[in-house]
């Protein structure tokens, strides 16, 4: 097993390299807005992962998977000449799926601030069910000189 900075280090650039040469070599028209967000070896540091994100609509996430999967040949003959490594990576492309997390998590938020003030304007002019002060307090000078029997005297 390889170590795993000298991993993390060739993921880096095996990043950088697709990343370049996609925007420099490959002219495939079926490729969208590209971007390479990140990319993963191995432990043995015969396989990449490459996460990348396409900027539009479902039909140009897909035309650019395709595209990306036909220019794997240049891509993977780039990155072994770039890192100098004994056994290039195979690439293996996976559509990035982080910008649909946080648009998730942004509409979460977006209906958490809405309840919130929903719950603030019904608030706003509201009094208490009971008192507004619900925790007991000591007894005052006067309640202290009575005795529990004495309430009916």
């Amino acid at each position: 097993m390889a170590d795993t900075a000298r991993a993390r280090k060739l993921a880096d650039r095996i990043r950088v390299v697709v990343a370049e040469t996609l925007q420099r070599r490959i002219k495939d028209p079926r490729l969208g807005y590209v971007t390479v967000t990140d990319a993963r070896v191995t432990g043995d540091l015969r396989e990449a992962t490459v996460f990348y994100t396409v900027y539009g609509d479902e039909e140009e996430r897909v035309s650019s998977a395709a595209a990306l999967e036909s220019a794997k040949g240049v891509l993977r003959s780039e990155v072994g000449r770039q890192t100098g490594v004994r056994h290039t990576p195979s690439l293996t492309f996976v559509l990035d799926a982080l910008p649909e997390n946080a648009r998730t998590i942004d509409d979460l938020l977006d209906r958490a601030r809405a309840a919130d003030a929903e719950v603030r304007e019904r608030s706003t002019g509201a009094t208490y069910a009971g008192d507004a002060d619900p925790y007991a307090k000591p007894a005052t000078d006067d309640e202290s000189e009575r005795t529990p029997g004495d309430e009916g005297a």
